[in-house]
């Protein structure tokens, strides 16, 4: 945890600042019904999307995934993409809200979960930026596995205690916070944390569908992208298993249908071959999932370079 105590204080100023701006908003948009709040908020980011910068890296990302496809047809996904991240937005501002609405939360396999909630020892959740992916855990949630969260630390401590405390109900086992804040060495340890938390029988959920410099070369939509290992790293060496997740919103509400599958974890005696083949099934899987629904797919993210 961050501690704005060893800040200088002009940047403590700032960031009580920025922080401040933040609670303001989050208060403004937290006047209006939950859907109304995500239309605004997504026809915004529909209208302004396509003049932000990541815009161009989007429209390279689904020229790479969809070559077949006309120019016109890619912008109307990566317009639809900026539409969908808008209501994301909105929806973060009242997560707390949603999922005491237990109506807006579809769960395809749910009955997998509960079965294996007593027997299922260390697992490790992956998923992907699609739909609201932050609502994709409360599956699990409910199911009492008590997930632990994966999630990238905000600069500002201030900022990043608020989102932390607020998804304190999707990850009741917890948050580990990758990178750094001001005021803390918290991502530094990270890597150790997790594996020992998984290994003492711990569930797990991040995301793993961003490039990874460092990562393993799979295919992915044709091309070879460098992955996230560490779901297969971790699996392979405690003996966890892995399940794999999507949210697909239904609709242009605050609606979502959340599918859990488990992944096979091969263990033979080539771990370097294993880690690559569970990697490559994990981005095989996103890809058939993304083909669903290409439009609520995070394409301004960094992928193939």
């Amino acid at each position: 945890m961050a501690d704005p105590s060893q800040i200088p204080l002009p940047r403590k100023i700032r960031y009580l600042a920025e922080y401040a701006v933040l609670r303001g908003l989050i208060g403004f948009v937290r006047l209006f019904p939950i859907d109304l709040a995500g239309t605004l908020s997504g026809k915004a980011w529909r209208l302004l999307g396509p003049y932000n910068k990541r815009h161009k890296r989007a429209m390279m990302n689904l020229e790479i995934a969809f070559p077949e496809k006309t120019k016109e047809e890619r912008e109307a996904i990566a317009r639809d993409m900026w539409e969908n991240l808008g209501r994301v937005m909105a929806e973060t501002m009242n997560i707390d809200r949603i999922i005491q609405q237990p109506d807006r939360l579809h769960v395809t396999n749910g009955h997998v979960i509960e079965r294996y909630r007593e027997k299922m020892g260390p697992v490790l959740i992956v998923t992907m930026h699609m739909g609201n992916w932050e609502i994709g855990m409360w599956p699990v949630t409910l199911a009492g596995v008590r997930p632990a969260g994966v999630y990238r630390l905000v600069k500002n401590p201030y900022v990043d205690r608020y989102l932390r405390s607020q998804r304190q109900a999707l990850y009741p086992g917890g948050l580990f916070g990758r990178g750094r804040a001001d005021g803390t060495q918290e991502g530094q340890k990270t890597a150790r944390l997790i594996m020992d938390y998984v290994r003492q029988g711990g569930r797990l959920g991040f995301i793993s569908d961003l490039y990874d410099r460092q990562g393993v070369e799979v295919p992915f939509f044709g091309y070879p992208a460098k992955s996230m290992p560490i779901a297969a790293m971790i699996a392979r060496r405690v003996g966890a298993r892995i399940w794999i997740g999507r949210c697909v919103r239904i609709g242009n509400r605050a609606v979502f249908d959340v599918n859990v599958n488990e992944l096979h974890v091969p263990r033979t005696r080539n771990q370097a071959e294993d880690i690559r083949n569970i990697t490559a099934a994990i981005q095989r899987c996103f890809e058939g999932w993304i083909r669903e629904h290409p439009e609520q797919f995070m394409w301004s993210n960094r992928r193939w370079f």
